[in-house]
C-alpha cells in the first residue's frame, strides 16, 4: 500500500477547487482532477474513496477553516461591539484572503448531495452563538437569523468590494454599527 503524501494531497485539492470553479461538478472528474494536480488517477484513490467522498471531505475542511479562523480572532474579554466587529471584519478578510476557498465553499453549500452537511458544519458557530447568549451579550434570536444577520451583508460587501479600500471600510463600520445594534443586549 502506498503511504500519503502531504504535498500530493495539496495538490490534489488545490485541483479539486480549481476544477469546480472552473468546470462544475459534473466537470472534475478523478482523471482531470489528478492530471491537474500532477498525479496519477491512482494516487488520488491513496486519499479518497471516490468523487463524492472527495468533495465532501474538502468542502468540510474548508468550511471549518472559515469558523476556525473566525474563532482564532475572538478574545475572552471582548464585549459585545468587539465581538460583532472582529465577526464581520474576520469574515471579510477571510472572503477577500480566501477567495478562491471562499467560492469553492458557496457552491459546494448549494450542491444537495453536500447541503445536507451544512447544518453539521455550521453547528461549532451555533454552540458559540447560543454561549454568547447565555453570557448575556447577544439576544436570544434563532441562530440561523444571527448567523444571516452577521454574515450575509458582509458576502454582498466583499462581492461589491473585494480589493478593500475606503468605500468597503466604511461599509463594515456601518455594518459593525447595525449589527451591533440588532444583536446586542
Amino acid at each position: 500500500m502506498r503511504k500519503k503524501d502531504f504535498e500530493k494531497e495539496q495538490r490534489v485539492k488545490e485541483a479539486v477547487i480549481k476544477l469546480i470553479l472552473e468546470e462544475g461538478f459534473e466537470g472534475a472528474s478523478i482523471s482531470k482532477i489528478a492530471r491537474a494536480a500532477g498525479v496519477s488517477p491512482a494516487t488520488v484513490y491513496i486519499y479518497y474513496d471516490n468523487k463524492e467522498q472527495m468533495l465532501s471531505s474538502i468542502y468540510r475542511e474548508y468550511a471549518n477553516s472559515t469558523y476556525e479562523y473566525l474563532m482564532d480572532r475572538i478574545r475572552a474579554d471582548m464585549d459585545g461591539r468587539q465581538l460583532v466587529s472582529s465577526l464581520v471584519r474576520g469574515y471579510y478578510s477571510y472572503i477577500t484572503d480566501n477567495s478562491e476557498i471562499y467560492r469553492f465553499v458557496e457552491q459546494c453549500s448549494h450542491c444537495p448531495t453536500l447541503s445536507a452537511q451544512e447544518y453539521n458544519d455550521v453547528c461549532c458557530a451555533f454552540d458559540f452563538f447560543d454561549c454568547m447568549k447565555d453570557r448575556g451579550v447577544l439576544r436570544r434570536y434563532s441562530n440561523e437569523s444571527l448567523a444571516a444577520i452577521i454574515f450575509s451583508p458582509v458576502k454582498a460587501i466583499s462581492t461589491e468590494y473585494p480589493a478593500g479600500g475606503r468605500r468597503a471600510e466604511d461599509l463594515l463600520d456601518e455594518l459593525i454599527q447595525i449589527v451591533s445594534e440588532a444583536i446586542l443586549m
